[in-house]
């Protein structure tokens, strides 16, 4: 997400700190700042947009110092401005941000008895300075008011911060969110990812969660949870800079993939309360009474993955909700002069918030006097701007032209809406919205289990290489998946692939299957249609297909019926989508990759599609 860079040492820090931030660059961002701290004061500059208007500004003012702190900022709380950019100063107290801080509402409301304080943001990480400078108010060390300020806190952060009369120190703290350290000669760095550490120095320290501390020239020291002086082992860096932008991962969609648990939990940051037995979605009184559903017609409106992402939607909000829902493709939506009034919700779902296609369907649905509500990862973008609410997926940047942790983080929001919406219509008693709460918290774990079987599918994946046609087939909730699986594998590897209900095979598409055909196959035993989707399988294996099968843990039988199965874990029905898109998105990118075709930017796409 948002890049952070600290340096602390005998050198100019400006330089370091700006080289760091377009190190970072790669991670994508909307605007940058910097501090930097000398014997007169500290001097900030921050700017909205790319890093070269921050040095612009910084090049008219030439700041010198030996210590300082920087960052790009990806949108989350208050749009892409200058006054929302890092740092926050408040007093003497500067702070640097990545995450989400949960409680950020109920801790400026506690601040704000203090009526002198101003709020000059609209972030969350504004709260963080006024806390430090309330506590140093109250006669503590700067130490112990970043200590107990850390106590206050709850979601997710890294956080580096810097105390006017305290030149000697670089403050830190990290929980969930990336932060690592570079060890130089009489110096230290800060930075949430390796590449701005490169130029400098390949020994560093991983921060580890709940870890927090004090840099000096000379010294590092680190406090774990219990408040206990903690050692974290100095590793060697080799890789180069192309490497560390991609973590280590041969490619930035292998990275995502693997960033699918963390970009998860930063989207059920704060939606599930304090005691995760609820669900919450802040801004949705703007289109919802406080009790019942107003509406009476639910369209859903996205192209390409994102359409998938709503196929999800309609089932999960039909089932668990029964409220009916109709999804169309963006692309024809308004060519087919739908029904609309303002009775209807239209839900508009895009990565990047630019989608054309999307963007002109909701402007026709406002037009007919529909409320929108979008789902985007991209704060401030047209369809969030032109929608009456937004629900962000919080999944931070995404490099890869295959979308893959937006995708995941899009079912997550759509998860979150059904059961908000079966709450609402009497659908789910509360014991039981509390228990799949519960079930939404624990699935970055889930996912994480998953991702084991990368070793697995890398092999498996040398044997379809070559092979020209691939089908995926599966029932009900799993049928999107299954187009998914097929359209990830047709953008990067270009093998031609396609999706179907598996009620639907026999139905014409049974006669594309002869001997060898590699079939993927959705087979939850949890799931309703467990026998008609063995009954499948066994029609395509008379037919000569080679069947590889996504099962649920634990179930053996299924083995003795397909050539190769790929096992995840059990996990509620709602939420089965979710784990099963992740092995196939796995194996489109070992097979494109033992292909040797360009993963990241395939042929004739690209991110963001802003021509109808």
């Amino acid at each position: 997400m948002c890049g952070i860079v600290g340096y602390i040492g005998h050198e100019n820090a400006t330089d370091i700190i700006l080289d760091g931030l377009r190190r970072l660059e790669y991670r994508g961002y909307d605007s940058a700042g910097l501090a930097v701290l000398n014997g007169s004061g500290v001097q900030v500059h921050r700017a909205e947009g790319k890093l070269l208007n921050l040095e612009k500004e910084v090049f008219r003012a030439a700041p010198k110092g030996e210590i300082g702190i920087g960052h790009t900022r990806w949108a989350t709380h208050g749009g892409p401005t200058e006054r929302n950019a890092h740092p926050h100063k408040v007093g003497q107290v500067l702070v640097i941000h990545n995450g989400i801080i949960e409680n950020y509402d109920k801790l400026r409301k506690k601040v704000a008895k203090d009526t002198s304080r101003v709020f000059e943001s609209d972030t969350d990480t504004e709260v963080i300075a006024h806390l430090m400078d309330h506590y140093l108010q109250q006669g503590r060390t700067a130490f112990e008011a970043f200590k107990k300020t850390l106590k206050d806190l709850e979601g997710s952060y890294a956080i580096a911060v810097l105390h006017e009369e305290d030149p000697d120190h670089l403050y830190l703290a990290r929980c969930g969110s990336p932060l690592v350290l570079g060890v130089g000669e009489s110096s230290h760095h800060l930075a949430s990812d390796i590449p701005a550490l490169l130029p400098y120095t390949r020994e560093v320290i991983f921060i580890e969660d709940g870890d927090y501390g004090i840099l000096s020239t000379d010294k590092v020291e680190l406090y774990g949870e219990d408040d206990k002086a903690v050692t974290r082992p100095v590793k060697h860096i080799s890789w180069d800079q192309s490497m560390a932008e991609k973590g280590g991962y041969r490619h930035f969609m292998l990275k995502e993939i693997f960033e699918q648990p963390e970009a998860v939990s930063q989207t059920l940051t704060g939606r599930l309360g304090k005691a995760h037995k609820e669900v919450i979605l802040e801004g949705m009184e703007h289109l919802m009474p406080a009790k019942g559903f107003p509406f009476e017609k639910v369209y859903i409106v996205a192209c390409g993955t994102s359409y998938h992402a709503g196929l999800v939607g309609q089932y999960l909000m039909e089932g668990m909700a029964r409220i009916p829902v109709v999804i169309d493709n963006a692309s024809e939506f308004r060519y087919r002069n739908p029904i609309i009034d303002k009775k209807t919700l239209v839900i508009a779902i895009s990565q990047s918030g630019e989608t054309a296609d999307t963007l002109a369907a909701i402007q026709q649905a406002k037009k007919q006097g529909a409320k929108i509500l979008s789902i985007c990862n991209v704060i401030d973008s047209s369809i969030p701007r032109a929608s009456d609410e937004t629900i962000y997926t919080q999944a931070g940047p995404e490099i890869g032209v295959a979308s893959t942790k937006a995708f995941v983080t899009q079912l997550t929001v759509l998860t979150l809406l059904a059961l908000e919406w079966a709450g609402r219509t009497g659908q789910l008693k509360k014991a039981d919205l509390e228990k799949a709460a519960g079930d939404l918290k624990r699935l970055p774990q889930k996912i994480k289990q998953v991702l084991d079987l990368n070793d697995e599918i890398k092999e498996l994946a040398k044997r379809y290489t070559e092979v020209r046609s691939f089908l995926y087939f599966a029932r009900g909730l799993h049928y999107p998946i299954a187009l998914e699986g097929a359209l990830k594998l047709k953008e990067i590897s270009y093998i031609h692939a396609e999706g179907y209900s598996a009620g639907e095979m026999k139905h014409g598409p049974i006669a594309l299957i002869d001997k060898g055909m590699p079939v993927l196959v959705l087979a939850p035993k949890e799931d309703a249609t467990y026998e008609k989707v063995i009954g499948n399988i066994e029609e395509v294996k008379a037919r000569g297909a080679e069947v590889i099968a996504v099962a649920s843990r634990g179930d053996k039988a299924i083995s003795e019926r397909v050539e190769h199965v790929l096992y995840v874990p059990k996990a509620p029905l709602f939420l089965q989508p979710i784990l099963e898109v992740i092995p196939l998105q796995m194996l489109a990118y070992h097979i494109a990759d033992h292909k040797g075709t360009d993963v990241d930017q395939p042929r004739n796409l690209a991110k963001s599609v802003t021509v109808e």
